[in-house]
């Protein structure tokens, strides 16, 4: 059994990844929008966290009330209770949402990674 999945996303508006990849840490979904859309309705979580990545255009967030203005080249981190929509501009929007049971992590890279000294890539 391989340690690693590959799968080629479609160009689709929503693209579900946590199937498709077995996720079992987090869900991960990449979202397209056109111009002036919005998500239909406000949502918050029970337990997950959201992080947000603008890739592509931008538009507003709207987050516990607020409107907050949110572009290309930003991250989003939400609380699962924020009650969150989003509305696109007039270059619609693009930007993938990882969601995580908040408080999960016991360890990132720096305490997490080990460098394997016993196999090497030809480029190396």
């Amino acid at each position: 059994m391989s340690n690693y999945k590959i799968v080629s996303t479609k160009n689709e508006p929503r693209v579900e990844l946590k199937e498709a990849l077995n996720l079992s840490g987090c869900e991960l979904s990449i979202n397209e929008f056109g111009a002036n859309v919005s998500v239909p309705f406000v949502h918050s979580h029970k337990q997950n966290e959201e992080v947000y990545l603008v890739l592509e255009g931008g538009g507003v967030l709207f987050i516990d009330g607020e409107e907050v203005e949110v572009k290309k080249g930003d991250a989003i981190r939400i609380d699962p209770a924020g009650k969150r929509c989003f509305k696109t501009g007039s270059n619609g929007m693009k930007y993938i949402c990882i969601q995580a049971k908040k408080d999960s992590l016991e360890q990132f890279t720096m305490s997490d990674g080990v460098i394997n000294e016993d196999v090497k890539p030809s480029w190396l």
